[in-house]
């Protein structure tokens, strides 16, 4: 069977006249090459001929001709898997076989609300705006909820957004959750099913704490964060220095081993660090110029020294900003971090 294209007759397209193979050439052509070759591996040497051949005979098809080859290639998959239908075994069969059974239920519990041990995950597809405006109207209880099961960055975002007074109430309640029974949870489906529907699996989940809600105060701007903490210092000096003892704050990098300070150094745009280091205490200075090279250090003096005088305020933010990629690379398991609300060496 030749590989050149057929010529249509007037009462068909060209697309009507491909064989198989040449639809399959043409979506072979849409493909990176690398993907490409990936799929002639599994071919036997005559079909890599025949396919090969023509690959060269679609070269010049028209759009028209190549969109009606991708709706019937997709209405074909349509007809034969089970997408939309029970992709979840799927989905977690090919995670799992890549990533290792720990590292894919890991990502599972990112990517499939319906299965995961946070209930309303779905808001973690979200942006900041858009969560805090559904739910800005709610008890500052619910508002807690939902807040602790976002990432502590998001959470941060959200919390940023909400009234400054609400704001050290929204705190204040997530320091002092702990376990959330189905009851809690189901009331929380039902406010917020208000708003979107989702479908959940009801149990009891750990939550929030002291700890979660360090960890989300470590994203906040300085400004913020010193305003929370002076407001809940009003009702529990206790908690707020629990709450306090488990951040990580700048200092803290002192403890943590030379390795992943360097890692860390590589990931920080020069003018953060030595906006930051302004304001380091000089323990830490030596510490972290000892994880550079001389020259690299050195020029980082001659720039600190160059830059004069600074507010505080904008050390405290280059401070939070290392402080925020480093947790960040701590919770990837890039580095890392010993210290106060980091993970401890042995």
């Amino acid at each position: 069977m030749s590989d050149a294209l057929a010529t249509p007759t007037d009462e068909e397209s060209l697309f009507d006249t491909l064989t198989g193979t040449q639809k399959s050439a043409i979506l072979m052509m849409l493909l990176g090459e690398d993907e490409a070759a990936e799929i002639l591996k599994n071919l036997s040497p005559r079909e890599v001929q025949h396919l090969g051949g023509a690959m060269y005979s679609v070269q010049g098809v028209d759009q028209d001709t190549v969109n009606a080859v991708l709706d019937e290639f997709l209405a074909i998959i349509k007809q034969q898997t089970s997408l939309g239908l029970g992709a979840g075994n799927y989905i977690r069969n090919v995670l799992t076989k890549a990533l290792g059974g720990d590292k894919a239920q890991s990502v599972l519990s990112r990517i499939t609300p319906a299965s995961s041990e946070r209930p309303i995950e779905i808001l973690d597809w979200m942006d900041a705006r858009a969560i805090a405006e559904l739910i800005i109207d709610e008890h500052p209880q619910i508002v807690a909820l939902i807040v602790s099961y976002l990432d502590y960055g998001l959470a941060a975002d959200v919390l940023g957004l909400l009234p400054p007074d609400l704001q050290p109430e929204v705190v204040r309640r997530i320091a002092t959750l702990e376990t959330v029974q189905p009851d809690a949870v189901r009331e929380l489906e039902r406010v917020m099913q208000q708003k979107f529907q989702a479908n959940t699996t009801l149990r009891a989940s750990q939550i929030g704490g002291v700890k979660a809600a360090a960890k989300i105060m470590n994203f906040t701007k300085t400004a913020m964060e010193q305003r929370i903490m002076k407001d809940i210092k009003k009702d529990s000096k206790d908690l707020m220095q629990a709450i306090q003892d488990n951040m990580f704050v700048f200092d803290n990098l002192v403890m943590s081993d030379d390795r992943s300070l360097q890692t860390l150094l590589r990931s920080i745009d020069t003018e953060i660090l030595v906006l930051a280091l302004k304001g380091a205490d000089e323990v830490l200075r030596d510490k972290l110029f000892g994880c550079m090279s001389t020259r690299a250090a050195s020029n980082i003096k001659d720039e600190m020294e160059a830059l004069g005088p600074v507010r505080l305020t904008d050390v405290q933010e280059a401070q939070k900003q290392i402080i925020a990629v480093a947790r960040k690379m701590s919770d990837d398991g890039t580095i890392v971090l010993a210290g106060r609300g980091g993970d401890e060496m042995v």
